[in-house]
């Protein structure tokens, strides 16, 4: 893992579930509610880490699913049946989107000073309805979504495209993410890339995908970008 050049930085691409709205956890609660019929054989005090350790467990091979559809096209005719599973990754109402402590604040310091994008594995409506339900949408140049290119993450497509969107280079971007998918597109496509602990990636898989800096949240990338906020 490497350290980042601060001053070579002009604009930023993040990911949203796990990364800007804390989707994951409200996965994890959908799931423990669908553990209530194995009650007799799961204890209460149980249910929550053990759903908890079930969605971890299915990410790798979900995503490699849609992985495998993205490589041979298929994600194009079963577009309908993605679009569904992408809104049930942790909610299916916009409203019920929990922005992770302290991400908005440091997301409008940082607009004022870089211009930003987003790259997600959402599909349009629930990616923009988030954004919006929290007024973050004009925050954000750009949204690539599950199918705004015709390959998705981990490969580098939609990432190239956000950062063409932006007017930028790659070398001088940084992908923001809570997952390996994240770090993979960003470093595919010639950025730098910071992972974040506030979802599901945890620091050893970020670090091993090439994470080049890894904070405890996205609310740490102002002060890192930035420095401390003297207004608080």
């Amino acid at each position: 893992m490497t350290t980042l050049d601060i001053k070579s930085i002009h604009a930023i691409l993040l990911d949203i579930d796990g990364t800007i709205a804390d989707t994951d956890d409200a996965l994890v609660a959908r799931v423990e509610r669908w553990f209530r019929i194995l009650r007799p054989w799961l204890p209460d005090q149980d249910k929550h880490s053990a759903a908890r350790r079930f969605v971890m467990r299915i990410e790798t091979p979900v995503n490699t699913l849609v992985g495998w559809l993205d490589r041979t096209g298929l994600d194009q005719l079963v577009g309908p049946i993605m679009d569904t599973l992408h809104r049930l990754r942790g909610i299916s109402g916009s409203s019920q989107a929990q922005i992770i402590p302290g991400v908005n604040p440091a997301l409008e310091r940082l607009a004022g000073h870089y211009p930003l994008g987003i790259v997600t594995a959402r599909e349009h409506h629930s990616a923009n309805a988030i954004l919006d339900t929290h007024t973050l949408g004009p925050l954000f140049q750009c949204v690539a979504t599950a199918r705004t290119c015709r390959r998705a993450k981990p490969h580098p497509a939609p990432v190239l495209w956000a950062v063409d969107q932006l007017g930028a280079s790659p070398e001088h971007c940084i992908m923001v993410g809570d997952t390996t998918a994240d770090i993979i597109a960003g470093k595919s496509a010639g950025l730098k890339t910071v992972g974040v602990l506030c979802g599901f990636g945890e620091r050893t898989e970020l670090e091993r995908a090439g994470a080049d800096i890894i904070l405890p949240s996205t609310a740490d990338l102002a002060d890192l970008l930035l420095g401390p906020d003297s207004s608080t």
